[in-house]
């Protein structure tokens, strides 16, 4: 079989590949070598090789897609030189994929096919993308995270990025790490010392949490500087799917310190429901207004903050804090 691949020839058309069509036809076709040679038992030398080259064919596709796809991140996407995900024929999660292999810097991919080469074993698309999400989550970790505004701030609003263990890999597109930069639990308590600058000694915090990660609850509270009072129960309606069990519900967690209960009359009070049934939008982690609306209502005369914020910035009386505000 080795015979029958002219190694230099198709790494000269993975290097000389100008658009997807070429790539995705190159990265089938050392696809259906890895099967013929999987159920031919080939030596491990030949597996090897075929994989390394499968992955530099995976790298060049990831490098056209960054360049040529029409999505937020791309400086040229609304210029009318980039293609939708459909034209492209790649699909969002395979997108990702790709994509997360070309942000790996070029000597380290060097010499991660290298050191598969000299050691015969194979490069995995699963092996690339985690090591590219390592890498992503030190460089995020040496990150300064920038100072919050200034004041102090009775009511703050948070809806923390909440790393998790999902392998991109694995086609979950829903996944945070897919969409935006995450924090792992040392990163959100370091975190806690900035939100303690800006929280008045009076201070009410709500702030989203996932089941999945109720056990960083406490650690944050602590880190942040508040008491676990209560939550609310976010009912999306239609479920999504889970590693458990089918999930339905987000939660929103009530913490306090000093003097935190609510400003309004007890009638308002009691008229707000600890679940709220709303159906959820399509734009990812974007959660619903009416929590909002909800916070206005017990706590009309409080100075609010959101951190973590989304594109709110048309919503008065609030002050807001965030990388994605539009």
């Amino acid at each position: 079989m080795q015979e029958l691949i002219k190694w230099d020839n198709i790494r000269t058309q993975i290097e000389t590949a100008k658009d997807i069509e070429t790539l995705t036809g190159l990265k089938d076709k050392l696809r259906a070598y890895q099967i013929l040679a999987e159920q031919s038992k080939q030596s491990q030398e030949v597996q090897s090789k075929i994989a390394i080259y499968k992955a530099r064919a995976d790298r060049k596709c990831g490098e056209w897609l960054k360049e040529n796809l029409r999505e937020p991140g791309n400086p040229l996407w609304s210029q009318g030189t980039t293609i939708g995900l459909k034209d492209a024929g790649v699909n969002k999660s395979e997108s990702q994929r790709l994509q997360k292999i070309a942000d790996i810097p070029a000597d380290k991919f060097e010499n991660i096919l290298l050191e598969a080469e000299v050691e015969t074993k194979k490069v995995t698309s699963n092996m690339l993308v985690n090591i590219a999400k390592a890498a992503e989550r030190e460089e995020n970790k040496n990150k300064e995270i920038p100072e919050l505004p200034e004041g102090k701030y009775q009511v703050i609003y948070a809806d923390p990025p909440w790393m998790y263990d999902v392998d991109l890999s694995s086609g979950a597109t829903r996944s945070p790490e897919n969409n935006y930069p995450v924090m792992d639990l040392d990163a959100l308590v370091r975190f806690g010392e900035k939100v303690k600058k800006i929280s008045h000694k009076d201070c009410i915090l709500f702030m989203w949490i996932t089941a999945p990660k109720l056990n960083w609850m406490n650690d944050v509270l602590e880190a942040w500087g508040f008491d676990y009072k209560t939550n609310y129960i976010w009912d999306k309606i239609k479920p999504n799917m889970g590693h458990y069990s089918s999930v339905r519900h987000e939660i929103l967690i009530i913490a306090g310190k000093g003097t935190c209960s609510p400003t309004c009359d007890g009638k308002t009070i009691q008229s707000v429901d600890s679940v709220q049934s709303i159906e959820k939008s399509t734009r990812h982690s974007e959660k619903p207004k009416e929590f909002v609306k909800i916070i206005e209502k017990l706590y009309p005369d409080y100075k609010k903050i959101e951190l973590f914020a989304r594109n709110n910035k048309q919503r008065k009386n609030w002050t807001f804090w965030g990388n994605e505000i539009l």
